[in-house]
């Protein structure tokens, strides 16, 4: 996972509130059970001694969004009065919580949000088709292509005088129309960088478009045998499918890896303090980090990223940092990461107690 869009959230000295609110409402009463739940995450800020400037931000940005009724779950991070970041969620955060600490809790938002990934989806049919096209960053395109052929479009009925002209014109324009289709494809999975293309509709039309694309853009597609439309919830649920098998890939390649240069004593290392260390001299290609909620690991930061440490004295004496503050492990490593563009892959929880931890490296020391 490219940490790139969290650089922004750490730009303010803190403190920050983190607040994962659950906004469902699916019973009767739902409006009333959602403000109740949102009293008594702000009571947690309040007991928590959230700067009034921020708690006002954060109370504003719920309201706002109870209002709007657009969303199930709303993650945010706040700090210096501010709303830093935000991002609607389906469905209720698997732990409805707030907290305030020196740095932004993002390991659960990480862990529910995922990988993105740049993907494509292209409806055909035989006079030409529709495509989707949403960047990694959620920047998202939409493209119709007519076909410059529409006639005749369809096979004439057996018997007919001039079955067999009718048959072969009708035969060239799908090939043309396919081409026309296959060619924006191509150029749409090009400029959004498409690492995930499901292509749907009409069975004839989508096996027409699938001989001409690029190989390269045939190497990253799915089919749908079904001819369903571009709003048909079964497209969704098929990409859906597809984008969580990318995910799943991405991650165990990462973590084959891991294991391959950690036995081979090259670049990776395991635990937290060989991972402090690293961290603190830039080497982090990729941290693999467990997800676990409850871990009690602590890290102590100064103001810098590669401020990390096991303890105050150490950042006093070789960072000489005046103030470390003490903050979650996980909160420490992914801020640190994020600063020297390095990515994260989060593994599931173990069950055991303790932070489980690892980075493959970009260069040994």
């Amino acid at each position: 996972m490219d940490l790139a869009f969290l650089k922004t959230l750490y730009q303010r000295p803190g403190p920050y509130a983190s607040v994962y609110a659950d906004l469902t409402r699916t019973t009767e009463d739902a409006s009333k059970a959602a403000e109740l739940r949102w009293r008594a995450l702000r009571a947690d800020l309040e007991a928590q001694h959230a700067p009034q400037g921020t708690l006002r931000a954060v109370e504003q940005a719920v309201g706002e969004e109870m209002d709007l009724r657009k969303s199930e779950g709303l993650v945010l991070f706040a700090a210096d009065g501010e709303v830093l970041h935000t991002e609607r969620l389906p469905t209720a955060p698997r732990v409805p919580q707030a907290r305030v600490a020196p740095l932004p809790h993002v390991l659960p938002y990480l862990a529910e949000r995922g990988e993105r990934f740049s993907h494509l989806v292209a409806v055909v049919d035989r006079r030409g088709g529709a495509i989707d096209c949403v960047t990694a960053a959620g920047d998202h395109r939409h493209i119709d292509v007519r076909g410059d052929e529409d006639y005749p479009i369809r096979k004439t009925k057996a018997g007919d005088w001039n079955q067999s002209r009718f048959q072969r014109s009708s035969e060239n324009v799908w090939k043309a129309n396919a081409k026309k289709v296959a060619h924006e494809i191509d150029r749409a999975a090009e400029r959004c960088g498409a690492e995930a293309i499901v292509i749907a509709g009409d069975t004839r039309a989508r096996t027409a478009v699938l001989e001409e694309v690029s190989d390269t853009v045939l190497a990253h597609t799915v089919e749908s045998d079904r001819n369903i439309d571009m709003n048909d919830p079964d497209l969704g649920a098929e990409l859906d499918r597809v984008l969580r098998l990318k995910s799943t890939e991405r991650v165990m390649a990462v973590a084959e890896r891991f294991d391959r240069e950690l036995a081979n004593g090259q670049r990776a290392v395991a635990g937290l303090p060989a991972t402090v260390e690293a961290v603190r001299n830039g080497q982090v290609e990729t941290l693999l980090l467990d997800d676990d909620p409850d871990s009690p690991a602590r890290l102590w930061v100064g103001p810098d990223p590669a401020q990390v440490a096991a303890s105050p004295e150490e950042l006093r004496e070789e960072f000489g940092v005046d103030a470390p503050r003490e903050d979650r492990a996980d909160a420490a490593l992914v801020r640190a990461v994020a600063a020297t563009d390095g990515n994260l892959v989060v593994l599931p929880a173990e069950g055991n107690p303790g932070l489980h931890v690892g980075a493959v490296l970009r260069f040994t020391a």
